[in-house]
Order: structure tokens, then C-alpha cells, then sequence
């Protein structure tokens, strides 16, 4: 069935079709209308689940941990200082190895007061142990929601993910979405029945105090965790795309086979640039995209793979690192060989500012005609 469906809205439809059994609900401008449309969902009697209403993102996460560690599949969603506010329980969730699935609005931090796209919140939580991946338009926000649920609840894996899509170019946007068939669904992401939850008949211990004898080797799990996930996120993919026609990886590439300048994007961002590269061409410069879907594992040896052809690349961020450069920027300048590679380093769209194809078409000029650097601020107002 196809349905003309908001990011937001695909990403409601998308927790109601792997079925999970708990909703924590918080809202928050913009992802609000996602908890908004799975209380109905839930009130109509379409998905049989518990929808609880919090009186805070903290608690919203809160709820969701002991959910998922009594063995039910859960569900919330939440943007910028939401996100912000859920710090402490996202370092308990990851290092609790629950697999938990949330959709992040992203949206730019305050202050300034902003309700804006802008991923400096998501990049944020880079080191607490969730897996991290960013969608391009709302199809792909629907099906990573389904993708997550299977990768997340792998048992080499047992780790959550946070699904991240740009405020308004998609939350608040309307695409066509084409919903699954929800047999399909069903035998793609199987029940969840966790080897170890709470449980008053087989009484454990969950939390509870580590001594540095132990505590190093669960942090060495969750890096073992993530590893798996690279392989896990491959062969999920695949099957994904026998079953529903459409295949998703780490990354993408986009016209790179005779390309000779590459630029790495993600996000909303990923979809102009494809446009532009287009463009581009027409004009005789062969110029090629990568989207990098996954942040976190960050898929290193698909990218250095996919970038030792190419001398001039650029890389796109919707965020900077401050006192160092965009966090896309950085990670793929760790994997690269540097006196092989021209890097260039582009931060654009903050805020929420537009990134049009005449932007990224000066980016390809950029690296055309000058020298590599790794922070180039794109639109600036000086």
C-alpha cells in the first residue's frame, strides 16, 4: 500500500508495523505529531501496546528501559534538548544492552531558541553505544524503523539505535511511502523473547554495582557489539531487499564508478547532492556522491574502499565539532590516507539553512580550484 505520509507519520506507521508492545510518549516541536498519531493508533486498536505518557523525555527513556528489560519491544521519539535531557538513561540503555528503537527529529540546540534542522544533536551522543543511523527522505525513514528492530535485537548485537531524520525537510514534509505487506513484516522481524530480562520467576540482577575486575570487559562487548553490527547491517539489508525490493546499506554511492571528485553526505543533504552531481555532469564534470546512512559504527572499511579512487573529496556537515571540524569530516579523515587524498571539509545548513544545488555545485568548484582545507564554512554571513 502506498500512502502519502509525512517523515514523522512514517516513522508512527513504521513502530506499528514491527508491533513493539510499549509507546513512551513526551512531545516535543517537531517530532510531537509521532507520538501524536501512534495514541491514536493505539486508542483505534491497531497496535496492541502500552501507551504511557511521561511527564518528561527523561522519564520517556526511563519508561522505555524498564520495558525493554522486562522484555517488551519498545518505541519513543524525541529532538534536540529532548535528546539532550535523555543524556544520562542513553549511556543506561546502551551499557544495559537493550535494543531499544528511537526516531530523533533532529533539530539545531539552543540557544539561539531554534526548531530547526541541524544534527549537532544526534552527533552529540556519538560515544554512549547507540547505534546511529541518519535517512534521507521518508521512505527510508519507515524501513530503517523495521531495519533497526531486526539489527538492533540480533543477538551479536543487543544494542539501540537512533533513527534520524531532519525536522521539517522530512518530519513535517508529505512523500509517497510505500507500507509493507504486514505478513512480510512479521516474518521478517520475529517476536522478541530476549535471553535475559526481568522476570519474578527467575529473579537477577541488573545494574548493579561493577568493580574494575568486570567493567573493562562489558565496554570491550559493546566495541565487540558494534563491530558485529557492521557484517549484521550488510546481510540485514540484503535480506531486506529480497523480501521487499529495496536494499539498504552502510553507505550508498551515487555515479562514482568514473567519477573524479566525490562528495560524502547524509541526511536530507544526501538527496541534493545527487541532484546536483546530476547537474554537474551535464556540464562535464565528473563528479560522484557517497551517503553515509550509518554514523555509528561508522563504516570505515566500506569507505575507504569506496574513496581510494578519488583524489579531491569533500565532505558535507550539518554540524561542527567545535575547536575541530565537521564530526563526518573528521571520521572519514581517520580512515583515509592524507597525503594521498585532497580532503575538504564543508559545513553547511546549520540552523536549518537551506543547502541548495548551487551550493553544492561551488563545493565541486571548490575542490576544483583550490586548496584542501578541512573547515570551509558554506553561506556565512561575515
Amino acid at each position: 500500500m502506498k500512502k502519502v505520509l509525512t517523515g514523522n507519520f512514517a516513522a508512527a506507521y513504521g513502530a506499528t508495523a514491527a508491533r513493539v508492545h510499549v509507546v513512551a510518549a513526551y512531545p516535543i516541536t517537531p517530532q510531537t505529531t509521532i507520538v501524536e498519531i501512534l495514541s491514536e493508533i493505539v486508542a483505534d486498536g491497531l497496535l496492541k501496546a502500552d501507551f504511557i505518557k511521561v511527564e518528561s523525555e527523561h522519564s520517556a527513556l526511563a519508561a522505555s528501559i524498564g520495558a525493554q528489560a522486562a522484555g517488551a519491544r519498545t518505541f519513543t521519539a524525541t529532538s534536540a534538548q529532548g535528546l539532550t535531557l535523555m543524556h544520562e538513561l542513553i549511556h543506561w540503555a546502551a551499557r544495559g544492552r537493550l535494543p531499544i528503537v528511537m526516531a530523533n527529529v533532529n533539530r539545531a540546540m539552543a540557544p539561539g531558541w531554534s526548531i530547526w534542522a541541524d544534527v549537532t544533536d544526534s552527533i552529540s551522543q556519538r560515544d554512549t553505544g547507540w547505534m546511529q543511523v541518519y535517512c534521507e527522505n521518508n521512505q527510508e525513514v519507515y524501513d530503517t524503523i523495521l531495519l533497526s528492530y531486526r539489527i538492533s535485537e540480533h543477538k551479536d548485537v543487543l544494542l539501540p539505535t537512533l533513527v534520524n531524520l531532519d525536522a521539517f525537510f522530512l518530519s513535517h514534509t508529505s512523500q509517497v511511502v510505500d507500507l509493507r505487506d504486514q505478513d512480510k513484516i512479521d516474518s521478517f522481524i520475529p517476536p522478541y523473547n530476549p535471553e535475559y530480562k526481568l522476570d519474578i520467576k527467575n529473579p537477577s540482577s541488573f545494574g548493579a554495582l561493577t568493580s574494575p575486575e568486570h567493567y573493562y570487559e562489558f565496554s570491550y562487548k559493546m566495541q565487540c557489539a558494534q563491530e558485529n553490527a557492521i557484517h549484521i547491517i550488510e546481510e540485514t539489508g540484503a535480506e531486506f531487499s529480497r523480501i521487499f525490493g529495496k536494499s539498504y546499506g552502510l553507505t550508498e554511492s551515487y555515479r562514482c564508478d568514473d567519477a573524479e571528485h566525490l562528495l560524502v553526505s547524509y541526511g536530507t543533504i544526501a538527496g541534493t547532492v545527487k541532484e546536483a552531481v546530476d547537474r554537474i555532469r551535464n556540464k562535464g564534470v565528473k563528479a560522484g556522491a557517497l551517503k553515509i546512512r550509518y554514523f555509528r559504527p561508522f563504516p570505515k572499511k566500506r569507505v575507504r574502499e569506496i574513496c581510494s579512487n578519488f583524489k579531491s573529496i569533500g565532505i558535507i556537515d550539518r554540524a561542527v565539532s567545535y575547536g575541530q571540524a565537521g564530526p563526518f569530516f573528521t571520521e572519514v579523515k581517520s580512515v583515509l590516507d592524507k597525503e594521498k587524498h585532497q580532503l575538504y571539509g564543508f559545513i553547511a545548513g546549520l540552523g536549518g539553512r537551506d543547502v541548495s544545488i548551487t551550493d553544492i555545485e561551488a563545493m565541486i568548484h571548490t575542490m576544483q580550484s583550490k586548496e584542501a582545507d578541512d573547515l570551509i564554512w558554506i553561506g556565512v554571513k561575515r
